[in-house]
C-alpha cells in the first residue's frame, strides 16, 4: 500500500518529467481550459476518465459520484453541469458507468447501509422501473451488468430533463448526450445510449418558457 508521502514524491517526479519534456507545459495549462466533453462517472478508483479515454488535462471536464448518478436535487452535479454547458460550452456530456459497480450491486439488495441508503434509493428507483426485465435474468453477474446499463440510460434521460440541457438545446443545439459503460475486465468502453441535441422527451418534463 502506498503512503501519502509516496503520492507526494511521485507527484514531484511526474511534474519534473513533464517539464523536462516540455518546459512550457504547466504555463500553457494554467491559462487554458477548453474541453469539449463533460464526463459524469463513478467515483470508483478503477475508472479514471482521462486514462481510459486517452485525454490530456484540459480536454475533459469531470464530475464523479457513486454509481454515476444524475439526481435532480444534487446541487454539486447541477453546478458542474451549468458551468460545463454555459461557460465551457462543452459539445458532449457523457455518463459513464462500469460493469461490476458496487453502488448498483448494493442498491439491488435490502441491506441497510446507513446514510448511503439515501443515495442508493435513486438506483432502486431505476430497478423498480425495469424490474421485470432485470429480475428475469437468472445469472447474478449478468443481472447486475444489465442494471448498470439501464442505470446509465436513465441518468442520460435525467440530464435531458434538466432546464440546463433543454435551454442549451434550444439556444445552441448542443450538447449531445451519451451513455457509456466501461468494462473492468477488458478496458473497453461500450456505448449503450445516445440523445442528440433537441431529442424529444416526455412532455411532462419539457419546459415551455426557456
Amino acid at each position: 500500500m502506498k503512503s501519502y508521502k509516496e503520492l507526494l514524491k511521485e507527484n514531484q517526479e511526474w511534474a519534473a518529467e513533464k517539464i523536462s519534456k516540455d518546459p512550457g507545459y504547466f504555463e500553457r495549462l494554467s491559462h487554458l481550459q477548453s474541453p469539449e466533453f463533460l464526463w459524469i462517472g463513478c467515483s470508483d478508483s478503477r475508472v479514471p476518465a482521462n486514462e481510459i479515454t486517452g485525454t490530456q488535462p484540459g480536454e475533459i471536464f469531470v464530475h464523479r459520484n457513486v454509481a454515476n448518478m444524475v439526481v435532480h436535487t444534487d446541487l454539486n452535479l447541477l453546478t458542474v453541469l451549468e458551468y460545463a454547458v454555459n461557460q465551457l460550452k462543452v459539445k458532449h456530456v457523457i455518463v459513464c458507468g462500469h460493469y461490476g459497480c458496487g453502488g448498483v450491486q448494493a442498491a439491488m439488495t435490502n441491506h441497510n447501509f446507513g446514510i448511503i441508503n439515501k443515495w442508493l434509493r435513486n438506483i432502486k428507483d431505476v430497478h423498480r422501473l425495469h424490474r421485470e426485465e432485470v429480475d428475469s435474468i437468472p445469472d447474478e453477474e449478468k443481472r447486475i451488468d444489465r442494471m448498470v446499463e439501464l442505470n446509465v440510460k436513465e441518468q442520460v434521460m435525467n440530464l435531458a430533463k434538466t432546464s440546463i440541457i433543454q435551454k442549451a438545446w434550444k439556444k445552441n443545439k448542443f450538447p449531445h448526450l451519451h451513455g457509456w459503460v466501461y468494462g473492468l475486465k477488458d478496458g473497453l468502453i461500450k456505448p449503450i445510449f445516445e440523445m442528440e441535441a433537441s431529442t424529444h422527451i416526455d412532455p411532462l418534463y419539457e419546459f415551455d418558457d426557456l
